[in-house]
């Protein structure tokens, strides 16, 4: 099978604190940008908190440089989104279990979540990528239920570690880009995987 990706569209590509995870998607950002607008959205705890895996200024200077675009920090900076339309696809990678939760109560309380709202109230797609240590079990509830939304697709993702930590769960990030072609398409890939 032939790997698609999008390409000339308009991503929002948005970061929540599974910090251990940022190496792995940060070539991800890099790659789309390539051939379509990229633009970065920071939860609060990603733009503001600097952790022994990445500085919070040097993320955003990072962001900046691979996508051309200042990332979305605030929630006022995220709410355009729904009413000015600004992209064809929203992402959120890595997605933890906390921002899991909130998408699936409506809850608006970070630049990431606002992010989400504005934009699926458009009807486009928006692409989630789990990492989460509470996956099997109190985030199990919330993940089961946004499978179930309209217009909200997963990045297929596994237990990462089933012997040390038996209920964390995270997306197999190199899957990002063919997600995200077939979640503009309408489609999920086959959410969960062994």
């Amino acid at each position: 099978m032939t790997v698609s990706t999008p390409q000339g569209k308009r991503i929002g590509f948005a970061l929540t604190g599974s910090y251990c995870t940022f190496d792995q998607v940060l070539p991800i950002i890099e790659n789309l940008s390539k051939e379509n607008e990229v633009t970065s959205i920071l939860s609060y705890a990603v733009s503001q908190t600097d952790t022994r895996y990445y500085e919070a200024e040097k993320l955003k200077k990072d962001l900046l440089y691979l996508t051309k675009h200042p990332p979305i920090t605030t929630i006022v900076g995220a709410e355009p989104i729904g009413p000015q339309k600004l992209l064809d696809i929203m992402v959120i990678a890595p997605c933890t279990g906390n921002t899991l939760a909130k998408l699936a109560n409506s809850i608006t309380d970070t630049p990431v979540l606002m992010a989400a709202k504005a934009h699926l109230r458009n009807d486009r797609p928006l692409l989630i990528a789990v990492s989460s240590n509470d996956a099997l079990a109190g985030s199990a509830k919330n993940i089961g239920a946004l499978l179930n939304y309209r217009n909200i697709f997963f990045v297929p993702f596994k237990q990462d570690d089933a012997d040390k930590k038996p209920r964390s769960m995270v997306a197999d990030f190199s899957k990002i880009p063919l997600a995200c072609f077939m979640a503009l398409e309408g489609k999920q890939l086959q959410p969960i995987y062994l």
